[in-house]
């Protein structure tokens, strides 16, 4: 890709995360403005609006694993889901509305097939605390790691219906995937 076409396709992705954050229901006419380009130009690198959002939400979670990759999840595998749901959870909230929208446009299926590396980070975290023994083992790791995955974006969707005020999510959240995981209550 020519130097020129690299810059607007990064111009028209950081538009579409701001306009789509900012408005869920904003056009690729809107988003060619913010980006500073024509329509043409947006089409010209995605085809539909579902394919911007698609590729917005690519480039998000890529930024966020590389976020999420330098979480120390060594030592107590509880203290670490703990450390990891809260960072996890940081991400997820300050893209909620951009999950919003995905959700809107997006299958399930599609949405959780650009999981696969942060969901293998909780699984095999799961499975150490199941061996040490610290996480509860009547449930299997893949489907506690589904719940992880669910409780978050659940929860992000509660924020943004006003359900879950701002200031209690970090550790109502964190509680609840800590319990379920543990089979424990903190």
């Amino acid at each position: 890709m020519r130097s020129d076409a690299v810059r607007n396709r990064d111009a028209i992705l950081d538009a579409a995360l701001e306009r789509l954050t900012a408005d869920p229901g904003a056009s690729m006419g809107d988003i060619a403005t913010a980006a500073g380009v024509g329509r043409v130009t947006v089409y010209g690198h995605f085809s539909s609006r579902e394919q911007l959002i698609e590729a917005v939400l690519i480039r998000t979670i890529e930024r966020s694993e590389a976020e999420l990759a330098g979480i120390d999840l060594d030592g107590d595998p509880v203290a670490a889901l703990d450390r990891l749901v809260r960072r996890s959870w940081r991400i997820v909230d300050r893209f909620h509305r951009l999950l919003g929208v995905a959700e809107e446009s997006l299958s399930n299926d599609r949405i959780l097939a650009h999981h696969v590396e942060p969901m293998a980070r909780v699984q095999s975290l799961i499975e150490r605390g199941q061996r040490a023994g610290a996480m509860r083992r009547d449930l299997s790791a893949e489907w506690l790691t589904t719940c992880f995955h669910a409780l978050l974006h659940s929860a992000a969707g509660e924020l943004r219906a006003g359900s879950l005020a701002e200031a209690d999510a970090d550790r109502v959240v964190a509680a609840t995937v800590v319990s379920l995981v543990t089979g424990r209550m903190s």
